[in-house]
């Protein structure tokens, strides 16, 4: 009677520890919402084909500087063409590079994600592997046994097909614990590759931008070697002379030809709201320059070597920094011209107007309403320029005054 007894309790703690088993492990599946599978195997698959494909596309866009060269050779007997040829190909390197840039701040977030799901899948398969252990023990322990006695433990036929049920079902949920465990496996293997692809698609971008930057930097040091030169060449001094003053003419006719049709629609306009300057002190428009390169006045002219008078202040900056809107005001051009490059006008109201040249990159178009403080552009090296700069002009009534007398 007593053995009956303690061999009945035997069975009883045995189902207990085989239940105490099953429910550890489903509990754990459903703290962690996590099972490896086909398609999460095919997912990492795809993102390192996609890593793959991301720097194959970077290899065949990178700018053939030796190309580029050679196309602009036959335009440098006008200087003109020669310039707004070689500063669209600055603008498209430029746009390269910010593309570049932008992939390198997706590739650090998604190395951060793939890290996160990286320790998960390993912790994951080091949880699973802890319960095979913990099952194969047990059933090495119990084997066959266990079975035999729950069988024969029945009271009737009806019990015994019960618990047959439950045993074919105990088996059924080994194997499936055993195919999650594989795919895990595989998992955490595909999400080391597909970790290992992403970095090598950083660090080429990274390198990529580098290359970018350098034809960048090479085409603005030919622009200006070519400027340099045929400044140099020129034997009539009077003639350079000439050139320069058709130069600021040509500017200032375009310049006055703006302001003329801005206050021809304000005249249009006077019975209405006409936009008036009140008074206030300008942003400065180049918040990252290092230094004056260039002041308002008069000044010897770096390649003809006479006084001559400059109409604005060469901000120095590197490419690409931020030119802000220095007051309130509506854009009236948003254009390129080849000795002012890229350029921005904002009329203040009151006949006060802002110009901005050599941009990289201009941020608002014609008729765009700016704040004071409002980035309209990326500073450049853009029409007759040597270097990076921000030449800043102010317009009074249709002349150049000093931008000091409105400048913090």
């Amino acid at each position: 009677m007593i053995w009956g007894i303690r061999q009945n309790s035997k069975r009883i703690l045995s189902v207990i520890l085989l239940l105490c088993f099953v429910t550890g492990a489903v509990s754990y599946s459903r703290t962690y919402g996590y099972a490896a599978s086909k398609e999460s195997i095919q997912q990492k698959e795809s993102q390192i084909s996609d890593a793959k494909k991301e720097r194959d596309s970077m290899k065949s866009s990178l700018t053939d500087l030796q190309e580029v060269k050679k196309s602009l050779e036959s335009e440098k007997s006008d200087l003109n063409v020669y310039i707004t040829k070689l500063d669209a190909s600055l603008d498209e390197i430029q746009k390269k590079i910010e593309e570049l840039k932008n992939l390198i701040t997706e590739k650090e977030k998604k190395i951060e994600e793939t890290k996160a799901e990286l320790e998960q899948c390993i912790e994951v398969q080091n949880k699973q592997y802890e319960d095979m252990k913990k099952r194969i023990r047990f059933m090495y322990e119990k084997g066959d046994m266990l079975y035999f006695d729950l069988l024969a433990g029945s009271g009737n036929f009806a019990e015994m097909l019960n618990k047959a049920s439950y045993i074919e079902a105990l088996s059924a949920y080994d194997r499936k614990k055993l195919d999650e465990y594989i795919y895990n496996t595989q998992l955490t293997q595909m999400t080391k590759d597909a970790l290992e692809e992403e970095k090598k698609t950083l660090d080429e971008a990274k390198i990529n931008v580098e290359k970018e930057e350098g034809n960048l930097q090479s085409l603005i040091t030919e622009k200006n070697a070519e400027i340099s030169s045929i400044s140099a060449n020129i034997k009539n001094k009077e003639q350079a002379i000439k050139e320069y003053e058709e130069q600021i003419a040509a500017e200032n006719a375009t310049i006055a030809a703006l302001e003329k049709a801005v206050e021809a629609e304000k005249a249009e306009l006077a019975a209405q709201n006409a936009r008036k300057y009140d008074g206030g002190m300008f942003q400065f428009p180049c918040p990252s320059y290092t230094r004056v390169s260039d002041d308002y006045g008069m000044r010897v002219h770096p390649t003809l070597g006479i006084e001559k008078m400059h109409n604005g202040i060469d901000l120095a900056a590197s490419s690409g920094s931020a030119i802000l809107a220095a007051y309130d005001g509506k854009v009236v051009a948003a254009a390129y011209n080849s000795t002012m490059g890229n350029y921005i006008m904002i009329d203040h109201g009151s006949g006060l107007y802002t110009i901005y040249m050599h941009a990289s990159a201009l941020s608002v178009s014609t008729g765009t309403e700016v704040t004071k403080g409002q980035r309209i552009g990326s500073v450049g090296s853009t029409g007759r320029s040597t270097g990076p700069h921000l030449h800043f002009g102010v317009r009074l009534n249709g002349s150049y005054v000093s931008p000091w007398n409105y400048l913090k």
